[in-house]
């Protein structure tokens, strides 16, 4: 594995905790960090996880046709940590030197060690995700996701599964930022980032898990 001295001084850096909160929501723990990484190591890290990631087209079965992913998806992690989602098997590649940088921040806040993650390219506002859970059995019981984003700022909503009466929750997902989300929140919320109409660029998205074995 390659690891140049911009990635060292990476590993060595504390995070960003200004401006951390906990988001109060009923049968759910969110914890967000605004700029948990700074701009400069922001901008790097999209610039460089747009280029090295093998970032793919994937495809799903609907009415029996094949439709394409409104993104692009990769899959990293330890050996053997396989992953399905939407009907499609993900086999993991090796961690590349950067996902290792990010891996190892998160878990200086986060009272887990990580051991994949799910990478989402949106290459502009008509790529998105519906409303889902992570809440496949290969992620065990109250599984803790770990979300960052860099480039575009784009809108994460949840909805409670069980109690339509709860009003959605809206999060800015920003530049840099972290999402922690724990506790019952897989099993009691559903989350989307919708498509918009509006011109916008490219955002990364990776959320960290820990595959049971």
């Amino acid at each position: 594995m390659n690891i140049n001295q911009t990635t060292l001084d990476l590993f060595n850096t504390a995070p960003n905790l200004a401006q951390s909160r906990i988001i109060e929501i009923p049968d759910g723990e969110l914890l967000f960090y605004p700029q948990f990484f700074d701009s400069t190591e922001s901008d790097r890290l999209l610039t460089q996880l747009r280029t090295e990631i093998n970032w793919q087209q994937q495809a799903m079965k609907m009415y029996g046709k094949s439709i394409n992913l409104p993104r692009l998806t990769a899959w990293y992690g330890d050996g053997g940590k396989d992953y399905t989602f939407s009907g499609i098997a993900f086999q993991p590649e090796p961690w590349l030197a950067d996902l290792l940088v990010i891996k190892a921040r998160i878990e200086t806040v986060v009272d887990t060690i990580f051991n994949s993650v799910l990478l989402n390219l949106y290459r502009s506002g008509q790529d998105g995700i519906g409303w889902h859970a992570d809440n496949e059995s290969e992620l065990g019981t109250n599984p803790i996701i770990a979300s960052i984003s860099f480039g575009e700022i784009r809108r994460f909503q949840l909805r409670h599964r069980f109690d339509p009466q709860i009003a959605k929750v809206e999060v800015p997902l920003t530049h840099g930022s972290l999402l922690v989300m724990q506790g019952t929140t897989q099993h009691c919320w559903q989350h989307q980032v919708p498509k918009t109409a509006k011109q916008i660029s490219e955002r990364i998205n990776l959320t960290f898990r820990s595959i049971q074995s």
